[in-house]
């Protein structure tokens, strides 16, 4: 495969991400799609990396990666919270941090 492939599938699971956080309005659905674009921004590194022969590029994947899991592990505990509080995981209803 080419690094135009692996750019064009990177770009559709990018997209596929964005236009599940947009539309969705259920948490762990925006959540999913956050995910799935931070994954598809690690397929773009380690793509090009793995044509320029530098490990540079799979070493910000890795990085990328730690700093999902710590997203996931933060973002979950505050949607519990709110199902717990509200009883929905709604991105809309939640309006406690207005202040």
């Amino acid at each position: 495969m080419s690094l135009v492939h692996y750019l064009v599938l990177s770009g559709v699971l990018f997209s596929i991400g964005a236009i599940t956080v947009l539309v969705r309005r259920n948490a762990i659905l925006a959540f999913m799609g956050v995910e799935l674009m931070l994954n598809s921004c690690n397929l773009a590194l380690v793509a090009f990396s793995r044509i320029h022969g530098t490990l540079t590029g799979q070493v910000m994947a890795f990085y990328v990666m730690v700093v999902a899991a710590a997203e996931v592990v933060v973002g979950l505990a505050i949607i519990v919270s709110i199902y717990r509080a509200r009883r929905t995981v709604s991105v809309d209803e939640p309006s406690l941090l207005k202040g």
